[in-house]
């Protein structure tokens, strides 16, 4: 019984300890953008710069395409046009935005540090 009970608390131990550690190793947006793994794409929406991204980086470009696909479409069908016109006009303001030093992706697909 005593072993079982070891093992449930170094279980839940684990457990709490990776919910509590992963803020720490979370990168932001605006650092990943700082460090140039990320950048701005024409079409309104993040795009990976680095060849090798993490897990990690992959999944905050994943949640920030995903929470900005939703604004777009509400916003788009509230203006009245279609989601496609609003991400074009949306990439063009983020990039026009985008601070000098971090990336942005060009019409060809290439990535320029702006």
């Amino acid at each position: 019984m005593k072993q079982l009970n070891l093992r449930n608390f170094i279980a839940l131990f684990a457990l709490m300890l990776s919910i509590i550690a992963t803020p720490v190793w979370a990168i932001s947006m605006d650092d990943a953008k700082s460090q140039g793994l990320i950048g701005e794409r024409s079409n309104g929406y993040i795009g990976v710069v680095t060849s090798t991204p993490s897990a990690g980086l992959r999944s905050l470009v994943d949640n920030i395409n995903n929470k900005r696909r939703e604004a777009y479409t509400k916003r788009a069908a509230k203006a009245g046009v279609e989601r496609s016109v609003f991400e074009i006009r949306m990439g063009q303001r983020l990039q026009q935005r985008t601070p000098a030093g971090q990336y942005i992706q060009l019409q060809n697909g290439n990535w320029q540090k702006k």
